[in-house]
């Protein structure tokens, strides 16, 4: 009786069109938001979110419980809106979104039997490898780049280290070799898997911040002849703090002399191997054992959604198959869903691509990407044409920007911190700062379909015009 109780008191009934009508709503009014740069970032307001109200223990009903979401959401920063420079972050493209909230009502679960579910993730896997020009044969939707890039060198480690699974690592030692500049979730998956950081080799850059292969070569043959076992090479396919793309193809050639896994993490960049004009810095990408992108960062649609593509899908089961009680198959039943992935309890992450891609067709990513990168050309030369600016050189080949203003007296990374939090307090643009060779400069990402040429020429003129306030106010 008491299970039949909770069940009326959660169920719609007779609110629900309210509801979906009223949810419709502010969806409608937040997109037309994001079509155009607000003035400024509200403030966050403690009274207006109630930060102190106890648990309510009866409920106010759902139209306003989703009106007090909506204030939450107002004075949260969304990457999707125009002039978000700061990070690598998701576009919320709206077919997309529409597909997640049907996906979240089915609640289906892709480590388990989920019918068409499992089929889906599987056709969009290849789509996906289509797009960028990848053989995908097998690989699995991910929470994003962290996680699949911890399930490729878990894999990479149950190759190079047969039996780990079952007796670990201790006696042995390997290593993993990756660009100085690789992202931080490589140094978190070494740890977590029991190899330990010191033994991750940081390869040396060569003058466009990309990996030297003579380098990766000379510390892999180091490694063999003092008897440690090389794992995994992680390329870079778009770095993040500088979209750097790593010489795939001469890393590939070195992984095949020696024998060891390739992966290609390209989780902000690799979306730009689907356009013309960028294909050309991927070469090599196909001979990648696994490659991981994250469809929330420059596929625009909203988080989370990684992927991560594997050119044998047979490894994926000898990674992650397990004896379980209640997996019960007959021998020749189809590969079970959880045997390819580090996850339980999946969501049906897959269903927001597709249902992107089928909406709008792979050209109109392509477009929207070459767009993006036709917009960081355009943000360097607004930046050369202001005399107290510079870029970073080289530039990136993909969309990342950076730039700094240098004050006419004074420290000019002291200058560009408090510029980037200064630019952040006035909300009219949102970028933030970062460290490049002990440098501090601001660094714009172009990841976004909605950002234009008028947004960019807001973040030199806002740049400028408060960098100008702040140096007259410096000592």
């Amino acid at each position: 009786m008491g299970g039949r109780v909770i069940h009326r008191s959660l169920a719609l009934n007779v609110e629900r069109a309210e509801a979906l009508d009223h949810g419709l709503q502010l969806l409608r009014e937040a997109w037309q938001d994001f079509d155009q740069a607000r003035p400024m970032q509200p403030a966050v307001s403690r009274e207006a979110l109630r930060l102190d109200d106890p648990l309510p223990e009866e409920g106010e009903g759902v139209v306003a419980a989703l009106d007090s979401a909506s204030v939450v959401l107002d004075q949260s920063l969304a990457q999707c809106r125009p002039r978000f420079f700061a990070y690598v972050g998701s576009s919320g493209l709206e077919s997309a979104v529409l597909a997640d909230a049907l996906a979240h009502s089915y609640d289906a679960n892709l480590a388990g039997e989920s019918g068409a579910a499992r089929e889906i993730e599987l056709q969009t896997l290849r789509w996906v490898g289509a797009l960028i020009g990848y053989p995908a044969e097998g690989g699995a939707f991910t929470s994003g780049g962290m996680l699949s890039n911890l399930t490729a060198l878990m894999v990479a480690r149950t190759r190079a280290m047969p039996g780990s699974r079952e007796s670990g690592v201790s006696g042995r030692v390997g290593a993993v070799y990756a660009s100085a500049e690789a992202h931080s979730s490589i140094e978190r998956a070494v740890e977590v898997l029991g190899l330990g950081r010191q033994h991750l080799r940081s390869i040396p850059m060569d003058d466009g911040r990309r990996m030297r292969p003579d380098a990766l070569r000379a510390s892999i043959e180091t490694d063999l002849a003092n008897g440690l076992t090389p794992v995994a090479v992680v390329a870079t396919g778009g770095t993040t703090l500088t979209g750097a793309v790593d010489p795939l193809d001469l890393i590939a050639d070195i992984c095949a002399d020696v024998g060891v896994w390739m992966h290609v993490d390209g989780a902000y960049g690799l979306a730009a191997a689907a356009t013309d004009v960028a294909r050309p810095l991927f070469r090599g990408l196909d001979r990648a054992d696994s490659v991981s992108i994250d469809a929330h960062k420059w596929l625009f649609v909203p988080k989370a959604c990684g992927v991560l593509l594997v050119r044998d899908a047979s490894v994926l089961p000898e990674t992650f198959r397990h004896d379980a009680s209640y997996l019960v198959q007959d021998d020749d039943a189809p590969m079970h869903p959880v045997e390819t992935t580090l996850e339980y309890s999946r969501p049906f992450r897959p269903l927001k691509l597709w249902t992107a891609l089928r909406a709008h067709g792979a050209g109109a990513f392509r477009e929207a990407i070459a767009g993006d990168l036709l917009l960081a050309r355009e943000l360097e030369g607004l930046v050369r044409q202001v005399p107290t600016m510079e870029l970073l050189e080289p530039t990136s080949p993909l969309s990342i920007v950076a730039f700094r203003r240098i004050p006419a007296s004074g420290d000019p990374d002291r200058h560009n911190v408090r510029l980037a939090g200064a630019m952040q307090a006035d909300g009219r643009t949102f970028i933030a700062s970062a460290r490049i060779e002990g440098q501090v400069w601001l660094r714009a990402c172009l990841v976004n379909f909605r950002t234009t040429s008028a947004d960019l020429r807001a973040l030199v003129q806002v740049a400028d015009e408060i960098g100008r306030r702040l140096e007259a106010e410096e000592p």
